[in-house]
């Protein structure tokens, strides 16, 4: 498969918004993607292998993830269910070199789509627009600003606003602090957070949630170890419950 992006006029439409994942150890085959897709204004990250598409993806959170088979860690098959298990959202288009019937089947059974190399960029063009369309519309549900007093949650714009003042939080802090106050006053074991907000087969100490809070109440928190906020389950787990400071005097 050769290509020459020059080959192509490159028709740019500044509504496309889009965030692509390329996943691919041959640098060739990824670059190209990347570039030409980004020529589209996709907005585009890459990755060389599966333990790095995993921790990018977490980060970057793609609307679709173009991935290889055959990685030299971890086989794509493994890599599209688990992101599967973490986005419902997020479209997977595996990349293969391998012309088996069941491979194919195999990995439809966990992709939106699979394309057999050597490809032509045009097409690959069309079945990213495609498979971009199926993309579902949030929900209002998901469109809704959270307020609890002067702190305001935003899940469109990921901001996190206190006293009209924007909260600088990393994708994990958001995503943990939304995944509570989504649900006021459900208490969440650390497991159960780590499911959630981490992903099924992400493995780590429990005590990572612990840090994420810690940092979460160091942001958001006028006295982090008296928060309005975020409270402990002494024993299990944390919970998102407001408690304004002036309550006790009303």
């Amino acid at each position: 498969m050769t290509h020459n992006l020059t080959e192509f006029p490159v028709t740019k439409d500044k509504k496309k918004t889009n965030k692509i994942l390329v996943v691919d150890d041959d640098s060739g085959i990824r670059n190209l993607i990347y570039r030409f897709l980004g020529n589209l204004d996709y907005e585009m990250e890459s990755a060389r292998d599966g333990e790095t598409a995993l921790k990018i993806f977490a980060e970057f959170q793609p609307d679709l993830v173009i991935l290889d088979v055959v990685l030299p860690d971890i086989i794509g098959y493994k890599i599209c269910k688990q992101i599967k298990q973490k986005s419902s959202r997020t479209r997977v288009m595996l990349l293969t070199s391998l012309k088996d019937v069941e491979d194919q089947v195999t990995g439809l059974e966990c992709a939106d789509a699979f394309v057999t190399k050597p490809f032509h960029l045009r097409v690959l063009e069309k079945q990213v627009q495609a498979l971009l369309r199926l993309l579902p519309a949030p929900s209002n549900h998901d469109r809704e600003q959270l307020v609890f007093g002067s702190l305001k949650i935003n899940p469109v714009s990921r901001e996190v606003t206190k006293e009209q003042e924007t909260i600088s939080l990393t994708v994990l802090e958001f995503d943990l602090l939304y995944c509570l106050a989504k649900q006021p006053n459900k208490a969440w074991s650390r497991k159960e957070l780590i499911k959630e907000v981490w992903g099924h087969n992400y493995v780590a100490d429990e005590r990572l949630v612990d840090v994420h809070i810690g940092q979460i109440r160091r942001k958001i928190e006028v006295i982090p170890n008296q928060p309005e906020f975020v409270h402990t389950v002494r024993g299990y787990g944390y919970k998102f419950e407001f408690y304004p400071k002036d309550r006790a005097a009303c």
